[in-house]
């Protein structure tokens, strides 16, 4: 006798979908154009040495049919660069664009154009100081507006279609990108030209895209607004990633320590490990006052507490999931808002239901 079980995902079917439910009113979307390889030009038969933010992001969404079927949206330019130029002053502005937008009621789903380099730092940035239980989507490209095989028009038509769905609440920052929805947490770049190159790190992504529907395989997963404010203005605070490497020397650490670092996020080897010279550099950096977390190049896995380096007697910090530049911007963000204590720090790190809460740290101490 052969039994079949079927497991559902949880599903947003093609009733559900907002181009085909029989609603009354088209959900309002705000589309934030800043730049990056969905903008770019270059010949017909090129998919690289572009020029980026060529093309405006008005110009952009008139050449994707079908988008006033999906929502009414409003295009705002908010710059017009490659995502390599991505700082802290943009982020400042996007986000205190969005937070408007949804405490004035201007927009019920947010989607940001973006160069593919830098996203997954814009929207894990986002996912840290937006309050709110709205969508923001950031989507991109990974062949220019003008290539045969542009990839950009699809994209930016999904990401809306995600943005505008109701379904779609509660579920902070993502990405969508290849008919794949990832969470902002887990969203990495892994390829430098294919284009499913964002692929959710560590967890399965929130969701898929396909023509008749929307389909996330996760219920909703936030269930409180961020403590974490928005910085007035940049920069943000001076916290360096230092690549670990065989035969590693202190030297990058010690000038870290003497320009002024206020953190250090070391992407050591393995499991967040460096060499004992490196690890007494860490000290020196330690007794300066500056926060260390010990993060991995490897591209995946968890970096735990107290495995390989005895994080408590040395006054390390963890990443747990987070790779090196996701782990520099919560660390910023964790300065800028004066939340300095280990305690704190490891805490905002966990971020996950699934990582058990440490006891206090016996070496706090505020910096």
């Amino acid at each position: 006798m052969i039994i079949v079980i079927s497991f559902p995902f949880y599903t947003l079917s093609a009733t559900q979908n907002p181009s085909t439910d029989p609603i009354t009113h088209l959900p309002r979307i705000l589309v934030l154009a800043t730049g990056g390889t969905i903008s770019g030009t270059k010949s017909a038969r090129s998919a690289i040495g572009y020029n980026a933010g060529g093309v405006t992001g008005q110009e952009l969404a008139e050449s994707v049919p079908g988008l006033n079927k999906l929502a009414k949206f409003d295009i705002e330019q908010i710059t017009n660069i490659g995502s390599q130029d991505m700082n802290d002053d943009v982020w400042i502005r996007l986000a205190k664009r969005i937070q408007f937008a949804f405490d004035q009621h201007q927009a019920e789903g947010v989607v940001i154009t973006h160069g593919t380099d830098t996203m997954e730092e814009t929207a894990f940035f986002l996912q840290n100081v937006l309050h709110t239980h709205n969508p923001v989507v950031l989507t991109g490209s990974m062949r220019p507006s003008t290539a045969i095989s542009a990839d950009g028009p699809a994209n930016l038509y999904e990401a809306i279609k995600v943005a505008a769905s109701p379904n779609a609440k509660d579920r902070g920052v993502m990405i969508v990108m290849n008919d794949t929805i990832h969470g902002a947490r887990w969203a990495s770049k892994t390829n430098t030209t294919e284009v499913q190159t964002f692929q959710s790190v560590n967890a399965s992504p929130e969701g898929y895209v396909d023509p008749a529907s929307i389909r996330f395989i996760a219920p909703p997963s936030i269930s409180r607004l961020n403590e974490l404010q928005i910085p007035d203005h940049g920069p943000f605070p001076r916290v360096e990633i230092i690549y670990g490497h065989s035969n590693m020397d202190a030297v990058q650490i010690d000038d870290a320590i003497h320009h002024g670092a206020q953190g250090i996020i070391l992407a050591g080897v393995g499991d967040g490990n460096t060499s004992h010279t490196a690890l007494e550099g860490l000290d020196r950096a330690v007794k300066q006052g500056i926060l260390v977390v010990r993060s991995t190049r490897t591209g995946s896995g968890f970096v735990n507490r107290n495995v390989e380096v005895s994080d408590d007697l040395h006054g390390f910090i963890v990443s747990y999931d987070l790779n090196p530049q996701k782990a520099r911007i919560l660390l910023q963000l964790l300065i800028a808002n004066h939340k300095t204590t280990l305690t704190d720090v490891q805490q905002a790190f966990e971020g996950m239901p699934a990582v058990v809460a440490h006891p206090k740290l016996e070496s706090d101490q505020p910096k």
